[in-house]
């Protein structure tokens, strides 16, 4: 069920605590960790704590939970003081876009040159 824990999601074991990450922020409805595989010297995934397949998923269930992920992509991006230079917000959506974990997420990257278009 949209919301619920799932028990083979990777990003619903990290918010419970039974998968270790390094945590950067925590919020009531939010979890921010640093990305094990960086694409850029700033690279943190922000996720709701709540199970939500997708952003879209998120968007349509939960409106006030996804400007929750996206007001910490904001803060995420001073504390890693990016802030000032440029970063960018990344959520992909569905397997032919590059998701591979299916809880929605935003990446935050930032601390070098990102070029447009996005490979």
């Amino acid at each position: 069920m949209a919301g619920e824990p799932q028990p083979d999601c990777l990003f619903c074991k990290i918010v419970s605590g039974e998968i270790p990450a390094t945590i950067v922020r925590e919020t009531d409805t939010t979890v921010a960790f640093r990305d094990i595989n960086p694409q850029a010297p700033t690279h943190v995934l922000v996720i709701p704590r709540a199970h939500h397949p997708d952003a879209a998923s998120l968007a349509a269930a939960e409106p006030q939970i996804l400007a929750d992920v996206l007001a910490e992509t904001g803060r995420v991006a001073a504390d890693e003081k990016v802030d000032g230079t440029g970063y960018r917000v990344v959520f992909n959506t569905g397997a032919g876009a590059g998701q591979t974990v299916f809880h929605a997420h935003a990446h935050v990257l930032g601390g070098r040159g990102l070029q447009w278009p996005p490979g």
